[in-house]
């Protein structure tokens, strides 16, 4: 007899890793998670795509409006009783609106900082400076279009 399995619960998330045209990278000042400095980021809402979740936590989190240019990487980390999945987006802003000052519902405000910038602020986690660097050092990413819906 066969048994039924049942399914296993998944959080999604995505991180987005904006980049202007001279080099610095877009940072929200957390108004939660303990404060400090991060790179948008965010949890996929239901009815939304991988892509749709990160062009709204950016404008929500920053204010500014981006263009998705690439996949960094896709992480899967399974738990006990749930599991987690992050898809890590390369960004361009899409025009020149600036970071938003002023705090609001998700962050204190947001602004654009160099890789030797960062050095010196408070962050609210370091896991996202290894990403910042391979982008920095242009490694390759995938297309946006490596993530779709079931045909």
């Amino acid at each position: 007899m066969a048994m039924s399995r049942e399914g296993i619960p998944c959080w999604f998330f995505v991180v987005v890793l904006v980049r202007d045209e001279s080099g610095r990278f877009l940072l929200v000042h957390e108004a939660k998670h303990g404060g400090g400095w991060y790179v948008p980021a965010g949890r996929v809402e239901a009815g939304e795509t991988f892509g749709q979740a990160a062009q709204r936590e950016t404008m929500e989190e920053s204010g500014v409006p981006i263009h998705l240019e690439g996949i960094l990487r896709i992480e899967h980390t399974p738990g006990p009783v749930a599991s987690r999945m992050r898809v890590i987006y390369v960004a361009k802003p899409a025009d020149d609106t600036p970071p938003r000052t002023t705090p609001n519902e998700h962050t204190l405000g947001a602004a654009w900082y160099s890789l030797d910038d960062m050095r010196g602020l408070d962050l609210r986690a370091n896991d996202f400076i290894p990403l910042v660097l391979q982008v920095a050092r242009g490694v390759p990413v995938s297309p946006v279009g490596l993530i779709g819906e079931e045909i």
